[in-house]
């Protein structure tokens, strides 16, 4: 498919951890982009900025709105970026119905790997969202990905907190970069259609204890860890690695030690310099 260049591509969540990289990736493939967005912006360096909402709609009834219509006016392709667990499935089936009304040609949705195996909300949100969009009749693209850096960071940064910090090591994940994934978004989007295509997860699988671990060495934290085994249904299926990828999937090449390079330069460097037996299996590029 080839996208006329006068047609803006739609971005929502264009201002999100995903969206600020898949954004100027556009513009240098050189698309105009126009950003749904919930506060207003100016416009800039070929970027524009819609306000709009799309669990609620301009006139707070639900729907879309006429908010999203405008959005979409004159748009082929839209990049589905935003979402939460609460409202997931609610927005995506309002973006699908307005997008099926402006003969929208290709939707491309990011899911995450599992989305169809992990009994918890967020996942059984996700595989919801991902329903609306392949069986709504509008030509897409689904890409599942594994937890990006940035939410392995938050989540290990809270259990840091803790005086006693829990290593899961029955959890096991495989971050991947979010620049990885915003570069095969847009390659994805600027493509034909392809339906649910390969996942995409990091280079490397690790587990949660140790991905923890990395962040204390990294952060300059001194917190003692203590070993735990995840339990119910739910550790049961991360020991399976059901929220793992499945064969055939494609891997980012940032790796989480570069990211925690990069978060803690400080901390890197002193990591690096320390001996074996005080940092641990620490790897860095």
């Amino acid at each position: 498919m080839t996208l006329p260049t006068s047609a803006p591509v739609l971005v929502t969540g264009g201002t999100g951890t995903l969206g600020r990289h898949v954004v100027p990736l556009l513009r240098a493939a050189g698309r105009d982009v126009r950003v749904l967005t919930r506060n207003p912006r100016p416009a800039a360096d070929g970027v524009e900025y819609v306000v709009g909402d799309l669990l609620t709609g301009a006139d707070g009834k639900g729907g879309g709105g006429k908010d999203v219509d405008a959005a979409l006016a004159g748009v082929e392709v839209v990049l589905h970026l935003a979402g939460d667990a609460k409202n997931d499935e609610a927005t995506t089936r309002n973006l699908v119905a307005a997008a099926r009304a402006a003969g929208v040609k290709h939707l491309v949705h990011i899911s995450v790997i599992g989305a169809d195996r992990v009994p918890l909300g967020y996942f059984r949100a996700k595989h919801a969202a991902e329903r609306a969009v392949l069986g709504s009749g509008i030509p897409c693209t689904v890409l599942r990905a594994a937890q990006f850096h940035d939410l392995t960071l938050k989540t290990a940064a809270a259990m840091a907190r803790l005086p006693l910090v829990p290593k899961l090591g029955g959890i096991r994940w495989e971050p991947v970069d979010s620049r990885d994934v915003a570069e095969r978004l847009v390659e994805l989007a600027l493509a034909a259609p392809a339906g649910l295509v390969p996942d995409l997860a990091g280079p490397a699988v690790r587990t949660l204890g140790d991905l923890t671990r990395d962040h204390l060495l990294a952060s300059g934290k001194r917190r003692p860890m203590l070993p735990l085994r995840a339990p119910g249904k739910v550790g049961r299926c991360y020991r399976e690695g059901v929220n793992l990828a499945r064969p055939g999937a494609a891997r980012g090449t940032r790796t989480w030690e570069a990211f925690l390079a990069e978060t803690f330069p400080a901390g890197a460097a002193a990591g690096a310099a320390a001996p074996a037996a005080a940092t641990g299996k620490v790897r860095t590029r």
